[in-house]
């Protein structure tokens, strides 16, 4: 009983790292590739999320170019 259960769990770790089981993308060539375009569309727009939230994406005070900074 107990090698059943430890191959039974072996077995259950190679398929979950494998992804054959529920294949993520389609298997039609044009329809994968679209998929694959939005997929990197969505992580791309992750990165900008992340900067916004940290205030990453702020413009630098550190600039050159004095400013007057009252009222003219």
């Amino acid at each position: 009983m107990r090698r059943f259960l430890c191959a039974l769990l072996l077995g259950f770790a190679l398929t979950a790292n494998v992804g054959c089981i529920l294949p993520i993308y389609s298997g039609e060539p044009t329809e994968r590739a679209q998929q694959l375009i939005f997929t990197s569309e969505d992580l791309r727009a992750i990165l900008m999320e992340w900067e916004r939230f940290w205030f990453l994406n702020q413009p630098s005070h550190m600039t050159p170019q004095r400013v007057h900074g009252g009222v003219i």
